[in-house]
């Protein structure tokens, strides 16, 4: 099998400071954004790589989801439980420089981990956890 990964589901409570972050302090390019409202599909991906993206989505528009399970979400987006992902680069310690300058949430300080990997950790507007480690 020759498999990749294309897109990543991310859940958002707010598609305007969604798109502000993705876009404007991580420097993703807007692949496409429809709907309206805080009913919006957004999806981005990094520069120059049309074959990796996140979709950024409302995570209670299924009409499947009960009230009780839309509350969990909602509870659980608010702790920054619900949705993460991993990302890297080349210049873990510019990266978390830029990103802190915008005022996002930081988690974690770039440190070196037991395991071998330097990483820094902050949180979207959504809440979000985004780890970001170094490629070596």
């Amino acid at each position: 099998m020759d498999l990749t990964i294309h897109t990543t589901v991310l859940p958002h409570d707010d598609p305007d400071a969604s798109l502000a972050f993705w876009r404007d302090v991580l420097g993703f390019e807007v692949r496409n954004d429809v709907g309206q409202g805080r009913m919006r599909w957004i999806t981005v991906g990094p520069a120059g790589r049309p074959e990796t993206s996140i979709l950024l989505a409302p995570p209670d528009a299924d009409p499947g989801i009960t009230d009780d399970e839309r509350r969990t979400i909602a509870e659980m987006m608010a702790k920054g439980t619900y949705g993460w992902i991993l990302l890297a680069t080349p210049d873990l310690d510019d990266t978390f420089a830029k990103v802190r300058a915008a005022g996002a949430e930081v988690v974690q300080e770039p440190v070196e981990q037991p395991y071998g990997t330097r990483d820094c950790a902050f949180r979207d507007p959504s809440g979000n956890l985004v780890r970001v480690q170094e490629l070596r």
